[in-house]
């Protein structure tokens, strides 16, 4: 999603969860979404009139992020297993922590994100991929990858892989944290804002790719399979990334048809995840 103040767009996963963030994830286009290459700037929206996330809908919010750790330390069954409490410090402070900063930033973004799912205005493919994608980019990945320590199906990675899963982790969830902080219209499902004058941004990480919250979920798959030292983490990676590229394409198509001037900035932009790639 771009974030300029030339004009805004883009949407989001929560869980990702990472993106993954727990999905979130979340996701990313125009108000078609926040990771995904598009912003809408509201030129009328009221500041006073802004809603903010109930104390019960951050309980929530930081309950879901907590859970997909301790799902990893569950099924892995090893409370001292490091690689798991790294990838545990950084999933929640890339969720928890970058929610923070995305709604001091700009007060209400969570809660526009909370309730924009319930929009009449979402697309119907998006009303499948959107969960699909937030749980695709979490629970199976840890699932698979506490199993996995647990049992010993795969071979302990010397630490140099390690540090490179890490390193992608720590990249891609930064990249998606700053695609939220930077779209103020970052939301969760993919539909364009006509009522809050929808128009493309393209600051921060909308100037390299356009849909950088989309890329920011994509980096951590290799990378957790690295960090965790999992060969069959890959398989579920795999589904993700395929669920990833499908949305993209969909929410980007969905841009190029109705968000004014999308065309230009796709012809400025040109990549959609990766520079050089896709």
């Amino acid at each position: 999603m771009v974030a300029q103040q030339h004009g805004q767009q883009h949407l989001d996963v929560e869980a990702v969860g990472l993106g993954v963030l727990a999905a979130a994830a979340d996701l990313d286009a125009g108000r078609v979404h926040p990771q995904r290459g598009v912003i809408m700037e509201s030129k009328t929206v009221d500041p006073n009139a802004v809603q903010a996330l109930n104390p019960s809908q951050w309980v929530r919010l930081i309950m879901a992020y907590l859970f997909i750790p301790l799902i990893l330390l569950v099924c892995g069954w090893d409370f001292g297993w490091w690689q798991a409490w790294v990838f545990s410090l950084l999933i929640v402070a890339a969720g928890i922590g970058g929610r923070i900063w995305a709604e001091r930033k700009h007060p209400g973004l969570l809660a526009e994100r909370a309730s924009s799912e319930k929009g009449l205005d979402v697309k119907p493919w998006d009303k499948v991929l959107a969960p699909l994608m937030a749980v695709s980019l979490s629970f199976p990945l840890v699932i698979v990858a506490g199993l996995d320590h647990r049992f010993g199906w795969s071979p302990v990675f010397p630490t140099w892989l390690i540090i490179i899963g890490f390193t992608l982790i720590a990249l891609g969830y930064t990249c998606a944290v700053w695609a939220l902080a930077e779209n103020r219209f970052f939301s969760g499902v993919v539909r364009i804002q006509t009522d809050r004058g929808h128009v493309v941004c393209d600051s921060g990480p909308y100037r390299i790719v356009r849909h950088p919250g989309y890329a920011g979920n994509v980096l951590p798959l290799p990378g957790l399979a690295l960090a965790l030292s999992s060969i069959w983490t890959l398989i579920p990676a795999a589904v993700a990334l395929i669920i990833v590229v499908i949305r993209t394409a969909l929410e980007d198509r969905t841009l190029q048809e109705e968000l004014p001037g999308y065309h230009d900035y796709a012809r400025r932009v040109r990549y959609r995840l990766f520079p050089g790639i896709y």
